[in-house]
């Protein structure tokens, strides 16, 4: 799978803003603004005895150090005014990112006791958000059905529409909500209402859901609230299923539950342009001659258990509850104003760009940077490419640019590196895990302690390496669906019969986490029988599977030992050749992939199909990791399971997702997709026996662990620290210098200074570190910035330039930012890839980088044009801006903080004498708020005021 982020245009839903950085001067003269001389003051400002001539040139001098006053004065004031104002709204850093703009909003009516609580109102791009409430009613049932005090929620667009004044939002038809399944609702617990936007009209209406201006055509049958459109298109009918969102890209929440002690907790996909373009969120619209990110909104409705009159629904049997979007229950929604990233406007469009590739373990960062990057005048384009290929890429090409990769050129087996030197820059950390959306749902006789957490969401699970094997190789008795029937099983697959259904019934995984005992889960290829994986080869693949073979337990079992339970390995998958149908033993020592070897098809059980599904349509695979923690999310294992014959030609279609309350779906993504998707991680087991999730720390543990040379890397065999994540990977920008020119290199090592610098600190903001990645150590940095010199310092044969190439080198070989290393620090990289960039190589070169300057070598830093492809899975990539306005943001007085520091500034530089204390010199340095600083720099008066002063006076 190749996914490109260009910096100009994000395909995808991988899209930040840009995001303005302080500078930093420094190495500045400090020059004296009060000399003692002819006007009577001495050396620290103290009058000399005697009154001092009063001379022309002694006048022109008060007049020199006035304009002095005023200018340095109105720079300082200006610079600090600036400073305050980026630091009002300061990085984040990890663990506060999204509690800067958490937002507490109480319900109203009914709800007067409720509080809803979103964590992250601001910095929003695709990722999802937790909606918490307390003070609640718990939830009752009819049957399967919700029937009372239950929470809704969606994603609205527009203007407040003044129908509560105390709580401004947008109109109900500008919500993205009513996208129920309309066949096989069956096991699904709406009522046809409650989930759509159907309504009944009666102008004085007597129950939920009535309407007072839908449906008053025909009052004795249902109509629907219409859907409009960002682009002005309104939908009236067939709400259900329209042409802008359906039941398998809404982000709508049906039913969220309020649980026995009135709290509940939702993770809401909030969804961008990208992937709602009915909805506009995020791309940019101009307001009042500015403009920003279109503002939306997320919208509560709490349903209840009040009849208008104020008393109990009369009959507890039935379900009750309307539309969210019917004006009576409209009046109680809550609606909490939605900030975020610029969607499609990073970068200048059409610019050229310098060229990155490789691992997707880099794509939410390189996302974040390049928002940063924008201004440097330089364009930084990312693809996504399998790690492995990326090596071949970058090894046979050494003019394809930089490569994001865990590994050395040369590292493959049957792969050589290549004799030229390769630069190598430690620039993110971060991990591969294994996330998951469970919820509980209790079995019969379970006790009251577990049947009051019905529907609430596993927040931990503990896994081992052999269960994770059991996973990947199809070893639960329904992985291949339909191969045991009962007592009855398939020709060669009499080693499934009395292995457990799935991991939820495994027995193992019940000793490592107890409560699943007293849960129930239907074990179908759409549940817990297997991981959801990505197409193609990576090196997360292959860390997973060396983490497997670093276990005894785990190889045994594939070897073909049963577990202590009676479980056996798919023998498809043993890596004994006797016991492998195949006659060849499967090798995961060399697997960087997900094979589905078991050749496993047939007819579906339960269905009257006429085509078979075998493993693969079993099993679907994702696009990518980013993919499936976003499927995982929305409880989708894209298993097309029911069968229609209605269809021409009757076919298999997708059911969409799991249903509420029992949904169960698991994957292999990377830590950053999971943190922003809000996925719940499994703890793995180390190989010094500790459970261990994927945080900061415990990736910056196993990264204490590298070895080898050239990019050292993090192995789970070495990863044995008690407190190191053993899936934790490290990941190197790779540039051949031979292969590029200097213009290139130089913007190379912009990127590689900024990674390391401004990049590194953990933040929601762009240009930050986002979740999912731990800082870099300073001896990590110290080695990206030691590359980095590496590239500018290259004195080695240098390719000839070509007219087409993108970038420029123009604006220098550094910039902005603490790199966290030494600008004398020897240059690092390796000679054929064997030295470690800490140790120096064959990189270095002569002192002093080359001068900037256009062109570079084909391949070197061009690209295509930016993609409007679609993006993960629903909605079509923006591709111009969006009409229509959004709400004025509130007046915020921070922008007065440049003028106004400027004026009193001047004013303060004019009283200074006034005042008295020390002389004022330049440069001066001003601490701000957030560690920050602003410098003022000296300044020189204009040669026609010089000359007008005595002599010895400048």
């Amino acid at each position: 799978m190749r996914r490109r982020i260009t910096g100009s245009r994000i395909t995808g839903s991988r899209t930040t803003g840009a995001r303005v950085t302080d500078s930093r001067t420094t190495g500045a003269r400090t020059t004296d603004l009060r000399t003692p001389g002819a006007d009577g003051t001495g050396p620290g400002g103290a009058r000399a005895a005697g009154p001092g001539p009063r001379t022309r040139g002694s006048a022109m001098l008060r007049v020199r150090r006035l304009l002095l006053r005023v200018v340095a004065g109105a720079a300082a004031g200006a610079l600090a005014g600036l400073g305050v104002a980026q630091a009002a709204a300061p990085a984040s850093a990890a663990g506060t990112a999204t509690g800067a703009s958490a937002v507490t909003v109480s319900g109203r009516g009914e709800f007067k006791d409720m509080r809803f609580t979103v964590d992250q109102t601001t910095h929003l791009t695709s990722q999802a958000v937790t909606v918490s409430w307390s003070g609640g009613t718990p939830t009752t049932f009819a049957g399967t059905l919700f029937n009372t005090d239950f929470v809704q929620i969606m994603q609205c667009w527009g203007d407040d529409d003044g129908t509560v004044p105390s709580n401004p939002g947008p109109s109900r038809t500008q919500c993205q909500y009513g996208a129920s399944p309309t066949t096989d609702r069956g096991s699904w617990p709406g009522n046809d209402y409650d989930d759509t936007r159907k309504v009944f009209y009666s102008a004085d209406p007597a129950n939920y859901g009535q309407d007072d201006r839908y449906g008053a055509a025909n009052p004795n049958a249902p109509g629907e609230v219409p859907f409009k459109s960002v682009d002005g298109t309104v939908i009236t009918s067939g709400t259900q299923n329209n042409a802008f969102f359906n039941r398998n890209t809404t982000n709508e929440v049906d039913f969220a539950r309020t649980g026995a002690d009135g709290t509940g907790k939702e993770y809401f996909e909030v969804q961008t342009a990208n992937e709602a373009p009915h909805l506009g969120c995020g791309v940019p619209v101009t307001v009042n001659g500015g403009t920003r990110p279109r503002s939306c909104w997320l919208v509560i409705v709490p349903q209840g258990h009040l009849d208008l009159d104020g008393s109990p629904y009369a009959d507890h049997s039935q379900v009750n509850a309307g539309s969210p979007v019917s004006s009576t229950n409209w009046k109680n929604r809550v609606a909490i104003p939605l900030g975020f990233n610029s969607v499609g406007t990073n970068c200048a469009l059409g610019a050229d760009e310098r060229a990155t590739t490789g691992s997707e373990l880099a794509a939410d960062a390189m996302t974040s940077w390049q928002a940063a990057l924008c201004p440097t005048g330089t364009v930084y384009g990312y693809t996504e490419l399998g790690e492995p290929d990326t090596r071949a890429r970058l090894t046979a090409d050494g003019a394809s640019g930089l490569a994001f990769t865990t590994r050395a050129l040369g590292a493959d087996t049957g792969t050589t590196a290549p004799s030229d030197p390769t630069v190598y820059a430690p620039v993110a950390l971060s991990g591969t895990v294994i996330g998951f959306t469970v919820e509980r749902r209790p079995k019969a006789g379970a006790p009251d302690s577990v049947r009051k957490l019905a529907g609430t969401k596993v927040e931990s699970i503990d896994l081992n390496a052999r269960l994770v094997a059991k996973l990947l190789t199809e070893s639960y008795r329904n992985s291949p669906w339909g191969a045991v029937l009962g007592d009855a099983s398939a020709t060669g697959y009499d080693w499934a019969k009395d292995n457990p259904a799935g991991l939820a019934s495994d027995p193992e995984f019940i000793s490592l986490n107890p409560e699943f005992a007293d849960l129930s889960v239907s074990e179908t290829p759409s549940t817990d029988t297997d991981l959801i994986t990505s197409l193609g080869h990576s090196d997360s693949a292959r860390a997973l599977w060396q983490w497997i073979l670093a276990d005894k337990d785990a190889r045994g079992f594939l070897a073909g030992d049963v577990d202590s339970w009676g479980t056996k390995v798919n023998p498809y998958y043993s890596t004994t050749a006797s016991r492998n149908p195949t006659g060849v033993a499967f090798d995961p020592a060399s697997a960087d992939d997900y094979p589905k070897s078991d050749p496993w098809c047939t007819i579906p059980p339960g269905t009257d199909a006429t085509v078979k599904q075998c493993m693969t349509d079993f099993h679907p695979y994702v696009e990518d990791m980013h993919s499936g923690a976003l499927h995982t999310r929305r409880a989708d294992t894209l298993w097309k399971s029911s069968w229609d014959a209605l269809a021409n030609p009757p076919a298999f279609k997708s059911p969409g997702p799991q249903t509420v309350g029992s949904r169960f779906v698991i994957t292999v993504t990377d830590a950053a997709s999971a943190a922003r998707y809000g996925l719940q991680t499994a703890r793995l087991r180390n190989t010094s026996g500790a459970f261990v999730g994927a945080s900061a720390s415990s990736l910056t543990a196993a990264a204490a662990g590298l070895t080898g040379t050239g990019a050292p890397e993090i192995t789970p065999a070495t990863a044995d620290a008690e407190g190191a994540y053993p899936l934790a990977q490290l990941v190197y920008a790779a540039v051949r210098p031979a292969g590029i020119d200097a213009a290139a290199r130089k913007d190379y090592a912009r990127l590689l200074r900024y990674a390391v610098g401004d990049g590194q600190t953990s933040g929601a903001d762009p240009g930050l570190l986002p979740a999912g990645y731990a800082p870099l150590s300073a001896a990590l940095r110290t080695k990206a910035t030691t590359a980095a010199d590496a590239l500018v310092d290259y004195k080695g044969p240098s390719p000839t330039p070509s007219g087409d190439s993108g970038g420029s080198g123009s604006t220098g070989g550094s910039s902005g930012g603490s790199t966290g290393g030494s600008d004398s620090a020897a240059a690092g990289g390796s000679g054929g890839g064997t030295d470690d960039t800490s140790t120096g190589g064959a990189a270095g070169g002569a002192a002093g980088g080359d001068s900037g300057g256009n062109g570079a070598t084909p391949n070197a830093g061009t690209s295509t044009k930016p993609s409007a492809a679609p993006s993960y899975d629903g909605g079509k990539a923006v591709q111009t801006t969006a009409l229509g306005t959004t709400p004025d943001d509130p007046a915020n007085s921070l922008r007065y903080a440049v003028p106004v520091g400027a004026a009193l500034g001047a004013v303060a530089g004019i009283g200074a004498p006034f005042a008295g204390g020390r002389r004022l010199t330049l440069p001066l340095r001003i601490p701000l708020p957030g560690g920050r600083a602003v410098t003022v720099p000296a300044v020189s008066l204009p040669e026609w005021l010089r000359r007008r002063l005595p002599p010895g006076r400048s």
